[in-house]
């Protein structure tokens, strides 16, 4: 009876793991059958490198798109990157745990925070701000970075802590044995034990920040044109979606999906560049 239970959970568990397969594999289906098509229609260099996106015009180029949605993720890595290291440093061997208590629930918090929520936050209180103490409107590269940075934190935080606290104790306890701080020991052998973990963490925070929508809708300008700085407005590849797809028909449709394809593509090269580095590291 055990076998024949533990062998029913492996089948559940197998069936699970298929299904997961098999709704990425549609999912790709999907995109390659109604982008690809566009692609080809338009080219794919005046696509991938137009400058102009006019649908009216028929011109369908998403370099523009493709180059803010890149500006805004180094933005908040840069800003979301540093802070969730530290922050999850501090988290696993320097809080109290009286402290702990506090703000452990408070960064699970920041991520059950609807986007929607994060966008009015950035609408209300970030753009005014850089509006105030820096040029342009405040709709900016700049503010869509602040925002996504904050945005990405539990993300990074949350893989980066497990993996800190599932380092073996035993590297913190021969640094201090060789006359090592406790700052020194944490930060010279336990974090670098635990890089795989943390570069893991910051992988999803990638994934977090290039698919962001709705909040860099509220706060990035939404102005299809070359970035101009990183004061001035952008739209990334995922808001031109969101924006358009509502009202596109025909070929302006079909080049939508295929921004889906190329954004995807996108995302499987970042996915796979840290999973070659992240590979580098272990050994």
């Amino acid at each position: 009876m055990r076998k024949v239970k533990e062998k029913g959970m492996e089948l559940l568990f197998l069936l699970a793991a298929c299904v997961s397969i098999l709704a990425v594999a549609l999912i790709c289906i999907f995109l390659f059958m109604n982008g690809v098509p566009a692609i080809k229609e338009i080219g794919l260099f005046e696509f991938v490198g137009g400058k102009l996106w006019k649908p009216g015009n028929n011109k369908f180029g998403i370099l523009p798109m493709i180059l803010g949605s890149i500006y805004v993720t180094a933005g908040a890595l840069l800003i979301g990157v540093p802070v969730g290291i530290l922050t999850a440093v501090f988290l696993a061997r320097f809080c109290p745990q009286k402290l702990y208590r506090i703000l452990k629930p408070g960064v699970d918090l920041l991520a059950g925070i609807p986007s929607v929520v994060y966008g009015f936050f950035g609408l209300c209180v970030l753009v005014p701000w850089t509006r105030e103490h820096f040029k342009g409107n405040g709709n900016s590269i700049f503010t869509a970075s602040i925002l996504l940075g904050i945005m990405i934190l539990p993300s990074i935080i949350g893989v980066a802590e497990s993996a800190i606290r599932a380092v073996p104790n035993k590297y913190y306890e021969g640094a201090l044995a060789l006359g090592a701080t406790h700052e020194r020991s944490v930060f010279l052998t336990v974090v670098p034990a635990a890089k795989s973990g943390i570069l893991a963490g910051v992988i999803l925070g990638v994934g977090r920040a290039i698919g962001e929508t709705m909040a860099v809708i509220m706060v990035a300008g939404n102005q299809a044109r070359m970035p101009k700085g990183i004061f001035k407005g952008i739209r990334t590849l995922t808001a031109n979606i969101v924006i358009e797809m509502g009202y596109a028909a025909d070929l302006h449709r079909e080049a939508l999906i295929a921004t889906g394809v190329v954004l995807f593509v996108f995302i499987l090269i970042i996915n796979l560049l840290f999973s070659i580095l992240k590979r580098r590291t272990v050994e």
